[in-house]
């Protein structure tokens, strides 16, 4: 009708994602990344090289995941007694400088040591970094921000994880060793201009007040994916036939490419429709990649698994997280990181240790049998969450 005049809606304001500290604190990431993924099959091929067996190799990976375990419980105390900055620093020192010390020796106590020491530095980053996260990004556009963070860890894995095998032969050890101490603590000028201190008062048990919280089931469902995890970066160079490097170097770089673009897809739709509805898919895919690797003598049939493995447990990193902290309220933000890193460093690492120790009976087909059947259990308390 004339003379009336509609309603004008006002303009949504969609809150940045990019700001300058979330930047800081991807590059911190980026660099961190780097220095872990680049010595992550590096260091079970110079074990191997040196004549440690099977055992040993695993014990590798092992004793860094391990190691991370042990610290992510005492992370998030950490963090409330001395904020971001002190405690991620201390993180990429320690991360990064005892690379220097595989110069010099390959023992296998020494290199254990070393990725004790590495993997301590691991968890003060994760847990600290992941909790940053959540604290500067705004909560309506969490899922997306946790996505691009998977991005900046995901890519020094496509760079890392291949690049280090493949630079054995071309540069050796102890080039990728000094790459990595590098990487790592060249992270430490980043942290000018990080929050000091979380803007609330933190929950420092990470364990405390777990039952009911609804917490546990993401925890030991992306448990189950870290588990295999583990175990293709730690034992795919070694069962491939003739030793193709070549071939392993493109399964991992597959693998790491399709992880990132997954986490940030994943982390896109579940702020549009929840993550729980998208982790059973997930899950299924990350199963399937890992049922690949059975046929390890097949170049197709681990390059496809590689893909299938990369893009579920891609996803599945940004939905358990997500789901976690939609869950909490902000007081528990770095509980919340402490766990869903102790599932990623505990499944990592015993997926590691274990099928070393099985792998000798077993064979390799079995073994990676075995990886898939834990990731596959894993898909029934994840539907029924959704």
């Amino acid at each position: 009708m004339k003379g009336m005049t509609t309603c004008e809606l006002p303009a949504v304001q969609v809150p940045g994602l990019l700001s300058t500290r979330f930047v800081r604190l991807l590059v911190m990431v980026f660099g961190s990344g780097l220095s872990m993924y680049l010595l992550t099959s590096v260091v079970p091929l110079y074990l191997a090289a040196n004549g440690s067996g099977g055992v040993g190799v695993g014990l590798s990976t092992g004793a860094m995941m391990f190691a991370a375990v042990a610290v992510e419980l005492l992370v998030p105390r950490m963090l409330a007694r001395w904020g971001y900055q002190v405690v991620l620093g201390l993180g990429l020192v320690l991360l990064g400088a005892p690379s220097l010390v595989l110069l010099a020796t390959a023992s296998l106590p020494i290199v254990l040591a070393v990725c004790v020491v590495r993997g301590a530095g691991l968890a003060i980053l994760v847990v600290g970094a992941v909790a940053l996260v959540a604290e500067v990004a705004p909560s309506t556009r969490r899922g997306e921000a946790l996505g691009v963070y998977g991005v900046a860890v995901g890519v020094p894995a496509v760079i890392g994880l291949p690049l280090g095998v493949y630079l054995t032969n071309l540069i050796g050890f102890d080039a990728l060793f000094v790459l990595a101490a590098v990487a790592s603590l060249a992270g430490l000028v980043t942290l000018i201009g990080l929050p000091a201190a979380s803007t609330e008062k933190q929950q420092v048990r990470v364990l405390g007040g777990v039952r009911g919280s609804g917490l546990l089931m993401p925890t030991f469902v992306f448990a189950s994916v870290t588990v295999a995890a583990g175990i293709s970066v730690t034992f795919l160079p070694l069962a491939v036939a003739g030793g193709n490097h070549s071939l392993v170097a493109a399964a991992l770089l597959l693998q790491a490419i399709a992880a990132p673009i997954a986490r940030w897809l994943a982390g896109r739709y579940a702020d549009r429709i929840g993550p729980a509805r998208v982790l059973g898919p997930a899950l299924v895919l990350a199963a399937a990649g890992a049922a690949g690797l059975i046929f390890f003598g097949n170049p197709i049939a681990i390059l496809a698994g590689s893909v299938l493995f990369g893009t579920g447990f891609g996803a599945a990193q940004n939905l358990t997280l997500t789901l976690m902290y939609n869950r909490v309220d902000r007081s528990r933000y770095g509980q919340v990181s402490a766990l869903w890193n102790l599932a990623y460093d505990g499944g990592w690492g015993a997926g590691a240790i274990l099928f070393g120790a099985i792998v000798g009976g077993t064979g390799y087909p079995l073994a990676f049998a075995l990886t898939a059947a834990v990731v596959a259990a894993a898909v029934v308390p994840a539907v029924r969450a959704a």
